[in-house]
């Protein structure tokens, strides 16, 4: 029976690790995109709208 926990533990930790693996890779795909985007278009950064004042700026590296 303790054979059978500790598979089961070793499982979720290996299955959540992938999700974790994915959603990282995910994210770094998405900044590499990003990235490839401003280099082609010349532009030095991404500008977003701030919703409460309506004003532009530029976007940082962890949004």
């Amino acid at each position: 029976m303790p054979q059978l926990l500790l598979l089961a533990a070793v499982g979720a930790i290996g299955w959540f690790g992938y999700k974790r693996f994915l959603a990282e890779a995910e994210r770094v795909s998405a900044r590499v995109r990003d990235a490839e985007k401003e280099a082609k278009s010349g532009a030095q950064g991404t500008l977003i709208e701030d919703p409460e004042t309506g004003e532009y700026r530029l976007r940082k590296p962890d949004e």
